[in-house]
């Protein structure tokens, strides 16, 4: 039996917001339209709202694609009449995948857990586009540290539907007590493993800590990477006691 580490992505391994950042502006400007921190801000809270309605079942993700690009469109200078949204998307997506940027310290975290537990097996549990999620992995020289990849596009289900978890259990072909979810969205990561059943690490909490892992049910918090490999060890130390090896 090993050690199954299932980590959300973006803000947990790699930086989103930073690729995001970057591929806006390229595929905004290529296509004539304007760019600024102001549109990029809009775009991101758009953006996200429209991921929490993905998350519920309330939009599929053709709509998504759609709505967020048609909605910054609206905020730019330039004529957008002539563009179709999803093709710009796929054109965002397509950047986003080839300028992949590491959370500070995320890749000598990983590199340590690998070396130093016996039997760790890391894989990635997320939402979003295959493309984008599989490229970004690899240009930042995560991808030789990652055992499989659990990817929402791929698996025709989101987080935190416990579906999505069936699915990467069922893959992984070993019990849930060897499993443990580590990621920063409480609406997805926190709440999918909540509905699976699966212990789970709570990466950069905010707000109201304690009510929050109350009501998730969460097992662990952690601010950074040391603090985040700590409390792996010592997971693994008690699953180590019953049983798990």
């Amino acid at each position: 039996m090993h050690h199954n580490f299932l980590f959300d992505l973006d803000q947990t391994l790699l930086d989103f917001h930073a690729s995001e950042y970057k591929a806006l502006g390229i595929v905004l400007k290529a296509n004539g339209l304007s760019f600024s921190d102001e549109i990029y801000r809009a775009f991101k809270a758009y953006n996200k709202s429209l991921w929490l309605e993905l998350e519920k079942g309330n939009i599929s993700r053709t709509e998504l694609f759609t709505k967020r690009f048609l909605d910054v469109f609206s905020r730019c200078e330039g004529d957008s009449s002539g563009l179709d949204p999803l093709k710009v998307n796929d054109d965002f997506i397509r950047t986003m995948s080839m300028n992949g940027v590491l959370m500070d310290g995320a890749l000598e975290f990983v590199r340590k857990l690998r070396e130093n537990i016996p039997d760790a097996r890391i894989y990635i549990a997320s939402n979003g586009a295959t493309l984008n999620a599989k490229g970004r992995i690899a240009s930042t020289g995560l991808a030789r540290y990652i055992d499989g990849l659990f990817i929402s596009e791929d698996m025709g289900v989101t987080k935190p539907d416990a579906a999505f978890f069936d699915i990467c259990l069922k893959r992984i072909g070993e019990p849930k007590s060897s499993c443990i979810m580590i990621g920063d969205s409480l609406s997805s990561d926190m709440l999918g493993a909540k509905n699976a059943s699966l212990d789970s690490v709570w990466f950069m909490p905010s707000g109201n800590v304690e009510e929050a892992m109350a009501a998730y049910d969460i097992n662990y918090c952690a601010s950074s990477f040391d603090e985040l490999y700590v409390i792996l060890k010592k997971w693994t130390s008690l699953a180590g006691q019953t049983g798990i090896k």
